[in-house]
């Protein structure tokens, strides 16, 4: 049986992240991008990812964890393939869970494939609260985090890199990651 390594990453701070522990409400940033600390931390974290030959970058569709995904794996020298999944995003808690029509995000991040992505790609099921928002259930988040060890454990490569989200990685790992950690997990 072949192990694989799966670096798991944290997208970097997002404008939602800075604004939220500010204020402690939801400022309503709908997909929200990185901040500037978020960009500099993406920075950091490059070094951390360029000693493992990556064979592929798994990436939540989120913008977020798009502009984390390009910031540490454009000219990594392994160039791995970026596949992007919405099995990987984060659990819809919040406005920045919501994510944008496939159509708007290949116009952001033309080098990405967005075409196999349903137009609503987030959780949506329910009654939507005054934010527009509808929590997704901790059983659907598991059941997806399930589907996608599932699809982790049939793929050829040994070094997988997940850029993913906090709620949703530290039901992957059984921690929560700060912003841009990077934690091996080793998969049968």
């Amino acid at each position: 049986m072949m192990t694989r390594t799966v670096l798991c990453i944290r997208h970097g701070e997002s404008t939602f992240n800075a604004a939220a522990r500010a204020a402690a409400i939801d400022p309503l940033h709908f997909d929200a991008r990185l901040s500037a600390i978020g960009r500099e931390q993406v920075r950091q974290a490059r070094t951390a990812v360029l000693r493992y030959p990556v064979e592929l970058v798994i990436t939540s569709p989120l913008t977020r964890a798009l502009q984390t995904t390009a910031g540490l794996f454009d000219d990594h020298p392994s160039a791995p393939r970026i596949e992007v999944s919405a099995l990987v995003r984060e659990r819809v808690e919040n406005s920045c869970d919501l994510g944008r029509s496939p159509i708007e995000l290949a116009a952001e991040f033309p080098s990405l494939q967005f075409a196999h992505l349903d137009g609503v790609w987030w959780h949506a099921d329910g009654v939507a609260d005054h934010r527009g928002v509808c929590i997704e259930p901790v059983a659907v988040v598991q059941a997806r985090v399930a589907e996608f060890r599932s699809y982790l454990s049939s793929r050829p490569e040994s070094v997988i890199a997940v850029v993913g989200h906090g709620t949703f990685l530290s039901y992957l790992t059984g921690t929560f990651l700060d912003n841009c950690e990077v934690v091996e997990l080793l998969l049968e």
